[in-house]
């Protein structure tokens, strides 16, 4: 048999990703990077950067780089939150998770964006569960009935009590990182069973142009020692805070992201790091950043093959649209990124059920775009012979009249070959008419009401339950808050 050729996306000549990844180094090396965290510049004078903590300015040698990319995995295993099932982040495998943080939701009654609770994040959560083609959840929803001081620490504990599916979630606060790596480790069985396995990935995003904040890289360096894999989010504009060519924003991109990655090293040899990004074309008409721009995809793309070059896992935020509701612009924006960044071998992909430049989420949106990410998955799959001969010997004794419905061959290989794709509409007209005429947005309403209605939440043990809520309760309470908000039957 002749072997499946994966389909494969790549922008940039090998001459190209050299010349980029040598101008990031080197970029490193003159200009370095702002780095607001005493204790990384620290990390980083001692491992030979050369650091002026007046500036807080770290320039960092070709040298010192290239150690740190030597250290770092070419694959990390993620694993689920029993630790029997795994996913690895590497190579040309392909996971999407909804995107973190939206501060909104779409309402289907309204069809405006609103902002969400507490009963909106559970369902969020309920939601993903029960979607196949998602492999990771993510704290999507910002809660607004939950104070600012607990939110992140207070979205992971949903999420864990709610949800098997590792998690790709972030701190907002320096001192929420302690708590969420508590959460993991009760679930897991300890800090070192959580090394070993880990649950969750942690976005830390750099300020472009060339700079981390103390929050980013404290939580880079806490991640590193709790072997917890750090996604990097470098976020440069084309012509706002990065150049305006794509291949000028990539040389930002790979020194930021190589900056992040090295620091993570110098916290710990061998910590796991994803080079990854939310970068955009910038509409100068106006002022926005469109996610949904195809420049945008080609710097995913781009950096991506970068990455890969790098022997690196890769993130991008891309399967996901700058509409403001469930439209054309919504699927054609959404399906382009998706098939892209497969094609791309982007590890981890970020967007799916995100509208409005990646602050709004809709449950509509998820459901359809799990479909879109099975037609994708199907695709990532290639045309495989499935026979020898693959055709001639089922044509013996062919006749004009002679058809494929009933031949063994097709109940052999129909299902194997095709899939169901999802909630479109492939009925007859006719049918369609006498059907109710119906939407995708609403069939993917009354799926949204129907998967709500299934969802069981996967066991959880009583201790570890009671483990959680403690560690909820003992940094609420540090944090200054007293209570948090628990619909009833969670």
């Amino acid at each position: 048999m002749i072997k499946t050729k994966k389909p494969k996306l790549e922008l940039l000549h090998g001459a190209l990703v050299e010349r980029i990844v040598d101008e990031g180094l080197t970029l490193l090396e003159r200009q370095g990077v702002m780095v607001e965290n005493g204790e990384a510049l620290r990390l980083l004078g001692d491992a030979g950067a050369d650091v002026d903590l007046r500036s807080q300015r770290a320039r960092l040698g070709r040298k010192l780089v290239e150690d740190c990319l030597a250290s770092t995995p070419s694959t990390i295993v993620l694993y689920d939150r029993s630790g029997g099932k795994s996913f690895d982040v590497g190579g040309d495998e392909v996971h999407f998770d909804p995107g973190s943080a939206a501060v909104t939701l779409l309402d289907h009654e309204t069809q405006t964006e609103r902002k969400a609770s507490t009963a909106d994040l559970i369902e969020f959560y309920k939601l993903v569960e029960t979607l196949e083609h998602i492999h990771f959840q993510s704290t999507g929803l910002i809660a607004y009935d939950v104070p600012a001081a607990a939110s992140d620490c207070y979205r992971l504990y949903l999420g864990l009590c709610l949800s098997e599916k590792p998690f790709v979630t972030g701190t907002f606060r320096v001192e929420g990182f302690r708590p969420m790596q508590d959460l993991l480790a009760a679930v897991r069985g300890g800090e070192s069973e959580l090394r070993l396995k880990p649950l969750a990935i942690f976005d830390a995003c750099p300020s472009p142009p060339l700079k981390w904040s103390n929050l980013t890289t404290q939580s880079l360096v806490d991640a590193a020692r709790a072997g917890i894999p750090s996604e990097l989010i470098s976020m440069g504009m084309t012509g706002a805070t990065s150049l305006a060519t794509i291949a000028g924003t990539l040389v930002q991109h790979v020194a930021e992201n190589l900056s992040g990655l090295a620091i993570c090293q110098v916290a710990r040899r061998g910590a796991p790091v994803i080079f990854g990004g939310s970068p955009s074309s910038f509409d100068m008409r106006k002022g926005t950043t469109p996610m949904g721009a195809i420049e945008t995809m080609m710097i995913d793309a781009a950096y991506t093959q970068i990455g890969k070059f790098l022997k690196l896992p890769t993130h991008a935020y891309m399967a996901l649209s700058d509409a403001k509701i469930n439209d054309p612009q919504a699927g054609f924006e959404t399906a382009l990124g998706a098939v892209l960044g497969a094609l791309a071998g982007v590890n981890v992909i970020s967007g799916p059920g995100m509208l409005d430049f990646e602050s709004a989420q809709s449950f509509e949106k998820l459901v359809i775009d799990d479909g879109i990410c099975a037609m994708v998955y199907r695709l990532l799959e290639g045309v495989a012979q499935r026979d020898d001969p693959i055709a001639l010997d089922k044509f013996e004794g062919f006749t004009p009249g002679m058809s494929f419905l009933s031949h063994p061959h097709t109940r052999q290989w129909y299902r194997k070959e095709h899939i169901l794709a999802g909630l479109v509409d492939r009925d007859p007209y006719e049918a369609w008419v006498t059907a109710g005429r119906t939407s995708i947005v609403d069939k993917a309403h009354a799926d949204v009401v129907r998967r709500l209605g299934k969802y069981a939440a996967p066991p959880l043990s009583e201790a570890v339950r009671k483990e959680l809520d403690g560690i909820m309760a003992a940094y609420g309470r540090s944090a200054g808050v007293e209570s948090l908000p628990l619909p009833t039957g969670f």
